[in-house]
This record gives structure tokens, sequence and C-alpha cells, in this order.
């Protein structure tokens, strides 16, 4: 017939179907292709990784001036956690609470507070007492006989109290009187 040796070996006319014909040596030299592709990013990626070891090591012996302290890394205050290291800090020494309830911290800083705002709290280097409790503090304000101005005084420090500098002002000493 006048078929060529190539298109008899894919079309057979012959046969009721299609003939799958698949190179396995196409698929052969695919399939060491990429082996040896693996092979050698692997090999270059171990390099890599050495290269950068080695750099890594020569930067640590040379401190970097802009690096931050551990101070610095703290977030800012108010943080909150108060009782780092699962500790507070109190009159008698540290609380240890590592194996404690969640609460514990708060319930501790709380009994603090409530010894501070019933016994008030004195300077632990000379012994004065910086607060005083609140009861204890209007009966010496009481004690004192402070009289209420009348009259006049009172109109001033009134007014004196309402003015503020507003922003509008740009720094003038003008302020405004506010209700």
């Amino acid at each position: 017939m006048g078929q060529t040796k190539h298109e008899k070996s894919f079309v057979d006319f012959d046969k009721p179907y299609e003939q799958n014909v698949i190179g396995l040596k196409g698929v052969l030299y695919f399939g060491i292709g990429l082996l040896v592709l693996i092979v050698i990013t692997f090999g270059l990626m171990w390099a890599l990784l050495n290269v950068l070891a080695e750099n890594a090591d020569a930067t640590q012996e040379a401190a970097n001036p802009m690096q931050m302290s551990e101070i610095e890394r703290l977030p800012p205050e108010p943080r909150l956690q108060g009782a780092p290291g699962f500790g507070v800090e109190s009159g008698g020494g540290r609380v240890n609470m590592e194996l404690g309830t969640p609460q514990a911290e708060y319930r501790e800083l709380r009994s603090q507070w409530q010894e501070i705002w019933d016994n008030g709290q004195k300077d632990p280097a000379t012994g004065i007492v910086i607060t005083l409790p609140i009861d204890e503090a209007k009966e010496r304000f009481l004690a004192q006989a402070v009289k209420a101005k009348t009259g006049i005084d009172a109109e001033n420090e009134t007014n004196a109290s309402r003015m503020v500098i507003s922003d509008s002002s740009a720094g003038r000493m003008a302020s405004e009187k506010r209700r």
C-alpha cells in the first residue's frame, strides 16, 4: 500500500481500535534525568547549608551593637503577667507560685493591695508613712478644721479651676473657660 515505516508503526487500519504505543525508552530517560536532577539539588542544598552554618558561627563572635538587651526585648508596660517566673515579691520575700492554681497570682496580689488599702504603706528605707487608709485620711483631714471659702475667694477659685489652655490657643497664654 503506500505507507512508510513510521506511519505503519502507529496507525494500523486493519485493527478496529487505536493502538496504545508508549515509548519505554523516553520514560526511562525522563526518570533517570529526574533522579539525577534531584541528587544534584540535594547536594547543592547540603553545600549551601554548610556555608550558612559557617557564616552563622562567624557572625556570632562579633556582637551586633544594635542588638537589643534582655530588658529592651520585653513588651511595654503594663505587662499582663504581674509575676514573671511564677512568683510575686511581697514584704515577707518571694512567694513561689509554680504549682499553684491559675488564680494564685491574682489572689496574692489582691491580698497585698488589700493590706495597703487597710493599713497604708510605709517607705521601706525610712519607715515614713507614704499612703494612709481612706478612713484614717478622712479623719486627719477633718481634724485640721479646714474652713470652706466663701464669697469672692470661692468665686475666684472656681473660675481659675475652669480655665483650660486649649489646643486652639497654639501655645499663647489665652485660655478658654469650660463648664
